[in-house]
């Protein structure tokens, strides 16, 4: 019997996809540099039919990827034709939530800001907030280990998760950690999540969330140059205040926001603007504000802004969590690239990439987390002009070699799927790379789960040739 005919008798035949304008559909996630089109695409509807879904994949020898709403940025959740690819968006139920332990089970499809939502009459949110919350789902941001702006304080995905329920590729179910949170023996918790799909899948999530905190205030400054909004980072984290977020964004991109229907009021004849978020107690808070705003000031500042109220900071935070949608006005097609410096290095490798881009002619924009030094270059080309879409990927690599010159790494959240395999080489030697091939085929001996993505697989002895 096809393939086809086995899954749809598992899943119902609509959501077996199989034909060409149905298959381009899940051709790309985020990243416009990148395509696939993948034999067939499944959508099962409950953990029941991916446990089975998953088995019979494992059965047929047949290489598959997960996928949840395809907002990632780099190629991960991309199937070749000789793969399937499982969509787990259908899947998508918050389990339970737990106030008086701060607890959330969810399924993998729930989309991230659903959580917090649902979290909000308890008075408590999920921390990890990517600029795509509002689309990207839960177990997508386990396999990619998301962050967001206010993980500076809060911590990445792996902070935030408890346990996990996880289907290996062959179809064998096991529990990962602990939903009290006790740790025992090696953090398994740990290796799974931010393993890109490579592992298995996350049937089954247990969160911790956090309380709303009661008093949060928001401080807009703008700022002449990159260079000095660069240096008023370092300054503040120097100090020992860890605000809630920390972000920054370039005048490209304060434009294009403002001219976009999330203007937030930003000064568009700023070299570059900061958004400092701190929460806590009101007397700390108040304090710390006054204390950042002084370094903000010192620090050349030309203005400084506080939004106390939700109302003012709801006004602020969509031009920066909304700013690549804004992108758009600039040109069709935006690579968001994603990499970490010390926050020290910030003032020199952003006027690099300044560099590059203008030496490749390309319109380039940041916006980005600097308070931890994830750097976000966004490059806006259209992908239709197969010159300019070279001079994208040469000015990529380039970008990438002078971070890790600069002290840095290739990845900061947005994972390294088939867009950033070829740096691995950057920044791990021979034996690390094998070490990471030793670890995949624990949970995964054939290297069909999300196939040719991570690490090169020449690195991986048994699969060579």
């Amino acid at each position: 019997m096809p393939l086809a005919e086995q899954l749809s008798a598992i899943v119902g035949a609509r959501w077996v996809k199989v034909r060409p304008a149905e298959l381009r559909t899940f051709e790309a996630d985020g990243l416009p540099t990148h395509e696939a089109r993948p034999r067939l695409v499944v959508l099962p509807g409950s953990r029941d039919e991916v446990a089975r879904v998953v088995r019979l994949l494992h059965q047929t020898e047949t290489p598959w990827v997960a996928r949840g709403a395809g907002t990632g940025l780099s190629g991960g959740a991309l199937a070749d034709p000789d793969s399937v690819l499982v969509v787990l968006t259908r899947v998508n139920r918050i389990l339970s939530i737990d106030p008086v332990r701060r607890r959330a089970v969810v399924e993998p499809g729930v989309v991230n800001a659903r959580l917090s939502e649902a979290a909000l009459p308890y008075g408590l949110f999920y921390a990890p907030d990517p600029s795509s919350q509002t689309a990207c789902t839960l177990g997508g941001n386990v396999a990619e280990n998301a962050g967001g702006p206010h993980c500076l304080k809060y911590g990445v995905t792996t902070n935030h998760v408890l346990s996990v329920e996880a289907l290996l590729p062959d179809g064998t179910l096991v529990r990962l950690g602990s939903p009290q949170g006790e740790p025992w023996g090696p953090d398994l918790v740990g290796l799974f999540v931010g393993s890109e799909g490579m592992f298995g899948i996350a049937l089954e999530i247990t969160l911790r969330l956090e309380p709303i905190p009661p008093e949060i205030r928001t401080l807009l400054a703008d700022f002449a140059t990159m260079r000095s909004a660069s240096e008023a980072v370092t300054s503040i984290i120097a100090s020992g205040i860890v605000p809630a977020a920390l972000e920054m964004m370039d005048q490209g991109c304060i434009r294009a926001v403002e001219a976009s229907i999330y203007a937030a009021g930003y000064p568009c004849d700023a070299g570059a603007i900061l958004l400092v978020e701190l929460d806590g107690r009101p007397a700390s808070v108040a304090a710390e504000s006054a204390a950042v705003e002084r370094l903000l000031r010192d620090a050349g500042a030309r203005d400084v802004r506080a939004a106390s109220s939700p109302a003012e900071r709801a006004r602020l935070w969509p031009g920066r969590k909304k700013a690549f949608g804004a992108m758009g006005r600039i040109a069709p097609d935006l690579v968001v690239q994603d990499a970490v410096v010390p926050r020290s290095a910030l003032p020199d490798v952003l006027e690099e990439i300044a560099a590059i881009g203008s030496r490749h002619g390309l319109t380039m924009t940041n916006v980005f987390h600097a308070g931890d030094g994830n750097l976000h270059p966004n490059i806006c080309y259209d992908r239709r002009d197969t010159a300019l879409a070279a001079r994208v990927l040469e000015a990529s690599h380039e970008i990438m070699a002078a971070c890790v010159r600069a002290g840095g790494s290739i990845t900061g959240e947005h994972g390294v799927g088939s867009d950033k395999i070829e740096y691995m080489s950057l920044i791990f030697d021979d034996a690390t790379l094998a070490a990471m091939c030793d670890v995949r085929r624990v949970f995964d001996p054939t290297g069909r789960a999300n196939p040719r993505k991570v690490v090169p697989v020449h690195y991986c002895r048994e699969w060579r040739g």
